[in-house]
């Protein structure tokens, strides 16, 4: 679309402050992401970026699929991430799904371990006590990458 110089400032005038909000957002969201993967490139998808915070996550610590997904900037993407996390084994760098639980430090990717055992086992060799296929002290031992990234 061809526009003078002058529509183009105008337009971008009349669009107010609150475009130039979210655009803020946008950018500081970006920012973040190329934080995360050091090439920036832009063929990353979502899910290499879900792999690239889990790798972040120290041993003996955990994190929630929510809290990926708002440092991200995708607060309500708990669920994509559940996803991405769901092919981390397709990923060429090890990525510790282990360390990433629901809201409330459950195990609830425990399923695509095999055996199911496995997440709880890989956890207690971390230090991390599980009872009840949840995490005891989450709170304590809670990561947040948000403030990490």
């Amino acid at each position: 679309m061809a526009t003078s110089k002058g529509k183009a400032t105008a337009g971008k005038k009349a669009a107010g402050k609150k475009s130039a909000v979210s655009k803020g957002r946008v950018s500081s969201a970006r920012e973040r992401l190329v934080a995360v993967k050091p090439s920036g490139g832009k063929e990353d998808s979502f899910f290499d970026l879900v792999h690239e915070v889990a790798r972040q996550i120290p041993k003996g610590r955990v994190t929630s699929y929510g809290a990926i997904g708002a440092a991200l900037g995708t607060r309500s993407s708990a669920r994509m991430v559940g996803w991405a996390m769901n092919t981390c084994h397709l990923s060429l760098q090890p990525v510790p799904a282990h360390r990433v639980v629901n809201s409330l430090g459950l195990l609830t990717g425990r399923h695509h371990f095999n055996p199911p055992e496995k997440m709880q086992l890989l956890l207690e060799k971390e230090g991390i006590k599980v009872k009840d296929n949840k995490v005891v002290d989450f709170k304590k031992l809670f990561w947040d990458p948000s403030q990490e990234l």
